[in-house]
């Protein structure tokens, strides 16, 4: 499998406090790695940054074969990486094509209607839809609001929206926090979707059994350092899992 991503000796302080202390790894393209540590480990940090919400204080990030050169969240778009994060940033009183082109809306072709703002709202339904079915998602009515729709169905509409426009890297914060079993299944199975589908999916869970069912690695950061990069083999126990959080036992690095 083809290279999604690429982090050489990245690091990220703020004042005096490293918050990523010489990180290295890469992921490919189908692969499902779980990022994993405790509170305060530098999982979020990593995340931003790949994201482009904060700039690396060395070290680089390259994605397709392409170092990033301004770590902005656009560019980050613009190069692939969607990120979706607990919030799920989602408009309750938006419907679901709504929610999925959320400031990317498609515009009239004619002139005077683009110039004007209008929304070319049958163009819209029409690809969202295709998004669902591509994705396997499957929502009521692409015109009822996200307020109405359960956890789960929220959590595919965000991860939708993601897939939509990122296609070679998603990240994905607590996707299954607070979602009932049946739920947690959907979300699961639609994360195997997208690997499926050639993309590279970033996992950040506290549930071991989670990580176990989806995906094929696990980073573990401690202190801002990569202590972990791990391939899963169905001798991985939850248990290996959070002693490498802990710091219980000694992590592998396979890169």
């Amino acid at each position: 499998m083809s290279q999604a991503l690429k982090i050489e000796n990245l690091s990220k302080r703020f004042g005096g406090l490293v918050a990523l202390d010489n990180i290295n790894f890469s992921i490919n393209h189908g692969d499902v790695v779980g990022l994993l540590g405790d509170n305060g480990a530098g999982k979020s940090t990593l995340v931003k940054t790949i994201a482009g919400y904060h700039a690396p204080s060395a070290g680089s990030i390259t994605i397709e074969g392409k170092k990033v050169e301004t770590y902005v969240p656009k560019v980050a778009n613009q190069m692939g990486v969607e990120t979706v994060y607990q919030s799920l940033g989602l408009v309750d009183l938006f419907d679901v094509a709504e929610n999925l082109y959320l400031n990317r809306e498609y515009l009239r072709e004619n002139p005077i209607l683009k110039w004007m703002g209008w929304i070319n709202r049958p163009k819209m339904y029409a690809d969202a839809q295709g998004v669902l079915d591509q994705l396997q998602i499957r929502i009521p009515s692409l015109k009822a609001p996200v307020a109405q729709l359960s956890g789960g169905q929220r959590q595919s509409v965000a991860i939708g929206r993601a897939v939509a426009f990122g296609r070679q890297i998603v990240q994905l914060d607590e996707p299954t926090a607070a979602l009932g079993v049946e739920q947690t299944a959907q979300v699961l199975k639609l994360i195997q979707h997208l690997a499926s589908q050639n993309i590279a999916v970033v996992l950040i869970s506290h549930n071991m059994q989670d990580v176990l069912k989806v995906c094929n690695r696990v980073l573990v950061l401690r202190r801002g350092k990569l202590v972990a990069n791990e391939t899963i083999t169905p001798q991985t126990e939850p248990d290996h899992l959070v002693g490498l959080i802990t710091g219980a036992k000694t992590g592998v690095l396979d890169e």
